[in-house]
C-alpha cells in the first residue's frame, strides 16, 4: 500500500480542517488567558501567611493537579445532569471544554507563577511599601511585571502543551483538527495520509505562536532595550548652570517631625531594641551610629513600618504613624496610618 501524496496535499487546503484549526487556536487562547490570570489569584494565595486562603488555594492545586484532563473533561460535560441550571453553557462542547481544561491548567500555572514570584527579591516589595504604595499596588505595579518577566518562558511552553491538550476535547464531541481527522480516514481507511496532515496543523498552530511568544519575551527583556536618550537642550542648561549655595533654614515648630517613643522589638524571644525613644525636630540631621549587631537597621525599618514594633509609638509631625491597638486582654494590633509613609523617604542599599 503507497502512501498517497495527492490525497495528503489536498487536506492542507481543506475548509474543514482550517476551521478546526481556527477552533483550535480561540480555545488554546482562551484557556491559556483565563488560566494565567487565575492561576495568579492561586499562587498569592499559596504564598498568604493567612490560612484561610493558602490551605483552600494548596486542596486546589493538589486536587486538579492529581485528577486526568481526560476524566475531567467528560465529569464537566456530563454536570448538566446533576446540575441542570448549567446546561445552556456545559451542552455546549466548546465552553464545557474551555472550562475543563482552564480549571486543570490553571493549577499547573499557579505553580509556573509561584517560582517567578519567589524570583523576585523581597527588597522590591519593601522598597514599594515605604514609597507608600498599598497591597494592590506593590503587586500590580512592581512584582506582577517582574514574576511575568521570569515566568514567561515556561508560560509559553506552557501554551504548547494546551495546544497539544486541545485534541483530547474531541472526546466530548468538540469539532476541532483530531475529530476532522478521523471523521475522514474512517470513511476512506488513509489513516498516515490524515494523521500526516493532522499533524501539519497542530505543528503549524505551535511554529506561529512560538515565534510570536519569543518576539513578546525579547520585547518584554529590558536588558535589551536601548535605555540611552538624548538630553534634552533645557536640561543641560539647567543641570551645567551655577548657583549660589543657599543656607538650609531650620523652622521652629513645636512639633518634632519623628518621634518614636519607647520601641521595642525582639526575635525569637531575643531583644533586639528594648525602650528606645527618638524626638528629630526639622531640619536636623541624625546619625545612627553603633556596632553590627546593635539595631541600627532594625531602628529604621521599625522607623519606615517594614517590621512591625512589639511596643511604642511612631508619630510624624505630630500626627499618629504606628502604635499598637491594645482592646482588653486580647494580643495588641499592630496599627498604621499608612498615608504618612509619604512623608518618610529611604534609601536602600
Amino acid at each position: 500500500m503507497t502512501f498517497n501524496w495527492n490525497y495528503m496535499l489536498s487536506l492542507l487546503s481543506d475548509a474543514d480542517f482550517w476551521w478546526a484549526t481556527w477552533t483550535v487556536i480561540k480555545l488554546s487562547l482562551l484557556t491559556w488567558g483565563c488560566s494565567i490570570v487565575l492561576g495568579f489569584i492561586l499562587a498569592l494565595a499559596k504564598q498568604s501567611p493567612r490560612g484561610w486562603l493558602s490551605t483552600p488555594a494548596r486542596l486546589y492545586i493538589w486536587l486538579f493537579r492529581s485528577m486526568p484532563l481526560l476524566v475531567l473533561l467528560i465529569f464537566v460535560y456530563n454536570m448538566p445532569q446533576a446540575l441542570p441550571s448549567f446546561a445552556p453553557v456545559l451542552n455546549d462542547p466548546f465552553w464545557a471544554g474551555l472550562l475543563a481544561m482552564v480549571l486543570s491548567e490553571a493549577a499547573y500555572i499557579a505553580e509556573i507563577h509561584r517560582g517567578g514570584l519567589l524570583s523576585i527579591p523581597r527588597g522590591q516589595s519593601e522598597a514599594a511599601r515605604a514609597l507608600g504604595l498599598r497591597y494592590a499596588g506593590i503587586q500590580w505595579r512592581v512584582i506582577i511585571p517582574q514574576a511575568l518577566r521570569v515566568a514567561l518562558p515556561a508560560l509559553a511552553n506552557e501554551y504548547i502543551a494546551i495546544v497539544k491538550l486541545s485534541s483530547l476535547v474531541s472526546v466530548i464531541s468538540l469539532t476541532e483538527i483530531l475529530m476532522v481527522g478521523q471523521q475522514l480516514y474512517s470513511q476512506n481507511f488513509l489513516v498516515m495520509e490524515t494523521m500526516t496532515a493532522v499533524a501539519f496543523y497542530y505543528i503549524f498552530i505551535v511554529t506561529v505562536f512560538d515565534f510570536l511568544l519569543k518576539r513578546l519575551e525579547n520585547y518584554l527583556d529590558v536588558t535589551q532595550r536601548n535605555t540611552a536618550r538624548p538630553v534634552d537642550a533645557e536640561m543641560q542648561r539647567l543641570a551645567s548652570a551655577r548657583r549660589p549655595a543657599m543656607a538650609r533654614s531650620v523652622t521652629q515648630s513645636h512639633e518634632p517631625a519623628l518621634q518614636a517613643s519607647k520601641l521595642h522589638k525582639a526575635y525569637n524571644n531575643v531583644e533586639v531594641l528594648g525602650a528606645v525613644s527618638l524626638q528629630i525636630q526639622p531640619g536636623e540631621v541624625v546619625s545612627v551610629i553603633g556596632p553590627s549587631g546593635s539595631g541600627k537597621t532594625t531602628l529604621i525599618r521599625l522607623l519606615n513600618g517594614l517590621e512591625q514594633i512589639d511596643n511604642g509609638e511612631i508619630q510624624i509631625n505630630g500626627q499618629p504613624f504606628i502604635h499598637l491597638d491594645r482592646q482588653g486582654q486580647q494580643k495588641p494590633r499592630f496599627m498604621e496610618n499608612a498615608e504618612h509613609r509619604l512623608n518618610i523617604g529611604m534609601v536602600f542599599q
